[in-house]
């Protein structure tokens, strides 16, 4: 028993070592506020949640099934970076050169407001994929269930723990974007508008790098 409980402290402290690092929910607090800037305060806090959930049902299923799908289709971790890492650099890019990335109450009050469907399908891309969880986060997600233990009692521990901290990593998510309103405002407008600029940036900079990460590992393989 004692066996089994450090078993799963060790596979659930793991997962949150291993996710909440590269998800960096603090990262994209920014770029999910300049996403959601035209809702008003109660469908941010609506988001936040559907984000949360969203990444932690991606995150499961990917630590689940991923590899067994990349293997259905004949896929690689590194053609996912790649692809992923394209998608993550293009929304970076659109973000760092767009014209106005914060918008204040009186012009989030004037533009008409977005429909329920319209906020859910945002909650899912791009604040949940991939701005949260990314080609970065998923890949790991697959290498941490890729190897599930034998026995049925050994890989229900392992599933239990996995789901155990991806629903930290996903609190983390939640009460990082819910509150992202109320750090921004203490920065002020300029300040906010410096802090989401360079949040674009990185986040270009997390595209490129996920990318040559995937290209790296090809030309390995190709030249071993």
């Amino acid at each position: 028993m004692l066996a089994d409980a450090r078993t799963f402290l060790e596979t659930m402290l793991l997962a949150v070592a291993a996710l909440l690092p590269i998800v960096n929910p603090m990262a994209g607090a920014s770029v999910f506020l300049a996403k959601t800037a035209d809702l008003t305060e109660d469908d941010r806090q609506k988001t936040a949640s559907r984000v949360a959930r969203y990444g932690f049902a991606l995150l499961l299923a990917s630590a689940l099934i991923g590899a067994y799908v990349l293997d259905f289709f004949g896929l690689s971790i590194p053609i996912v970076q790649v692809a992923g890492g394209l998608v993550v650099s293009v929304l970076g890019w659109t973000l760092l050169s767009q014209d106005e990335m914060v918008v204040d109450r009186a012009a989030r009050e004037a533009a008409a407001a977005p429909t329920s469907d319209t906020i859910r399908a945002r909650a899912f891309y791009p604040l949940t994929m991939p701005v949260t969880v990314g080609p970065g986060s998923i890949s790991v997600a697959i290498t941490l269930g890729a190897n599930p233990p034998t026995g049925a009692r050994a890989l229900a521990i392992t599933l239990l723990a996995h789901a155990v901290g991806l629903a930290i990593v996903a609190i983390a998510i939640y009460i990082t974007y819910a509150k992202a309103d109320v750090v921004l405002r203490k920065l002020g407008r300029t300040g906010a508008v410096i802090v989401t600029r360079l949040s674009a940036f990185i986040l270009l900079c997390v595209g490129v790098q996920i990318v040559w990460n995937g290209v790296r590992s090809l030309l390995l393989s190709l030249a071993s």
